[in-house]
């Protein structure tokens, strides 16, 4: 088969058309698939730019198709600096699958109060799809999405069961987390948790109360601390807790367990021979703390090439599941380890 032999040249359409004497909509259709075309042509074309490494113009194959061949991954602008790891690290499983699928990610940032940058992205069509990696209970980036039909994929959980969903199991793993703690012999454990505005937390606290309804233990409203968004608010749900004679508590995230450590640290409250404690994350923040402590282990990326690879198979029009949920490790550390007495 005649090839180009031209050093570091890259070839266009208009070169495999000249090359095999056919148009250049002739090539164009070949590789799009559509329109028509003689199989014994298309198979010639393809043929073609295989021995020739032809590699299609992006920015002409998504005109051609009424693509941008980009996604968008919508990032809370108020995250702070301990969530940067969970970002970071589904960031770089998105960004993986879509480099393998010719698709380039832009970041964009979202607060609660507003999807200003979200929206100018969408209006200037830069965007064939987005990625959500945080779920609100109220979420103005979903309502904006629905209106507009732009293909997006919640890397959470909603109740809307019309949002595509990926999701690490985060009631499955509370449960589990706070089950470790029943099944070590204690009832009253208490949780502490912050916004109730991110679905994450309801689905946590539901996790909790799952673990003691499976244990045939009625789970005590008292024991239950949420948006507990600031050192204070923390602080105060551990006094009430220690009034309450706890003995233990799971933390919903490592910035509140920090906190936790800190102030039974401060009164003098041994863990876990007086207090047992658990975090959801685990985080670099609590991995030199001593004792260890107990936490569940998700994998980021995974997560994000997973989210990913759902938006481009929706965008592409394929079927994908509704929702998928992935699994996490317990990790069990001393900060849980029964007293020996």
């Amino acid at each position: 088969m005649e090839t180009l032999h031209k050093e570091n040249k890259k070839i266009t359409i208009l070169d495999v058309a000249e090359a095999l004497n056919v148009s250049k909509t002739t090539v164009s259709r070949a590789l799009s698939g559509k329109g028509r075309i003689s199989e014994d042509t298309r198979q010639r074309v393809l043929a073609y730019i295989e021995a020739n490494d032809y590699k299609p113009n992006v920015i002409a194959k998504g005109l051609a198709q009424k693509k941008t061949y980009n996604i968008a991954l919508a990032i809370p602008g108020d995250c702070n600096l301990v969530d940067m790891p969970f970002f970071q690290n589904s960031m770089q499983g998105i960004c993986e699958e879509a480099s393998a699928n010719d698709y380039d990610v832009m970041l964009v940032t979202t607060t609660a109060s507003s999807c200003a940058n979200l929206e100018r992205m969408i209006a200037n069509n830069k965007v064939d799809g987005v990625i959500l990696s945080r779920s609100l209970v109220k979420d103005r980036n979903v309502a904006l999405l629905k209106e507009q039909s732009i293909p997006f994929v919640l890397m959470g959980t909603s109740r809307d069961s019309r949002i595509l969903q990926v999701d690490n199991d985060h009631r499955a793993g509370c449960s589990e987390l706070v089950r470790h703690m029943l099944d070590g012999g204690i009832t009253r454990v208490g949780l502490i948790g912050g916004s109730k505005n991110y679905v994450v937390n309801r689905t946590r606290r539901q996790g909790y109360e799952d673990a003691f309804k499976n244990a045939g233990v009625q789970p005590a409203a008292k024991l239950i601390f949420e948006d507990c968004d600031r050192p204070d608010k923390v602080e105060s749900a551990v006094e009430k807790l220690i009034r309450e004679n706890v003995q233990g508590i799971v933390c919903m995230d490592d910035v509140v367990c920090s906190v936790v450590l800190q102030i039974l640290a401060g009164k003098n409250i041994q863990v876990p021979q007086q207090i047992r404690t658990a975090s959801f994350y685990d985080s670099t923040l609590l991995k030199n703390n001593k004792p260890a402590v107990t936490s569940l282990l998700f994998d980021d990326k995974a997560l994000g090439a997973l989210t990913c690879r759902t938006l481009l198979r929706r965008i592409q029009g394929e079927p994908v599941a509704p929702r998928t949920l992935l699994g996490y490790e317990l990790i069990i550390r001393e900060s849980t380890f029964p007293c020996v007495t």
